[in-house]
């Protein structure tokens, strides 16, 4: 099941972190406080989310332990989240990675799982990003896709934890990527 996996997850995290890493490289430092389609966070705070959750990610998919609560986590910069996305992608690489359980974020998981909420914060925050900063972030219709089945997959429970807002109507006809950022609470047309 892992190489299944491995062959359906690791090309759409690999191009998202791709998207990702080319979003920071345009980022500038006048655009740091701007506000994100994630009502929570600035473009700074994001990139310190995100680039956080891909560090453990990446540890994630190499099955070391996560640093405890105390550890002080280094300062994100766009440069710093490019290169976070890379890490992650390439340790999402190894078809192993996707066997038995891992730790990440809130404790012990399934391994394919933590794979799926890798590209769930790639693909959603990436756009984030990419909205509040004037970037493109352009992902494939199977990237799209994948990153849809994520989104239902957990839409219920983000909802009652707050990390989703609710849906917001898309056309059913509309590429499946459009259609995960309503799923999730986004407005696909979110301009600031």
């Amino acid at each position: 099941m892992s190489a299944l996996q491995h062959s359906t997850l690791h090309p759409a995290i690999r191009e998202c972190a791709d998207a990702v890493a080319a979003t920071a490289s345009g980022i500038r430092d006048d655009q740091l406080e701007h506000r994100t389609p994630c009502e929570k966070f600035t473009v700074a705070e994001l990139i310190d989310h995100l680039g956080g959750t891909l560090m453990s990610a990446a540890r994630a998919a190499r099955k070391e332990a996560q640093p405890g609560e105390s550890a002080v986590a280094p300062a994100m910069t766009p440069r710093a989240l490019a290169d976070s996305a890379g890490r992650a992608s390439a340790a999402w690489s190894d078809p192993a990675a996707y066997d038995g359980t891992t730790d990440f974020g809130p404790g012990e998981m399934p391994a394919a799982f933590a794979a799926s909420i890798t590209l769930h914060e790639l693909a959603l925050h990436g756009w984030d990003l990419a909205r509040a900063t004037g970037r493109p972030f352009d992902l494939g219709e199977d990237t799209g896709r994948i990153a849809l089945g994520v989104v239902e997959q957990i839409a219920e429970q983000a909802r009652g934890n707050g990390g989703y807002g609710p849906p917001v109507p898309v056309p059913s006809d509309a590429p499946a990527f459009r259609q995960a950022l309503g799923a999730s609470g986004r407005n696909p047309g979110w301009n600031g």
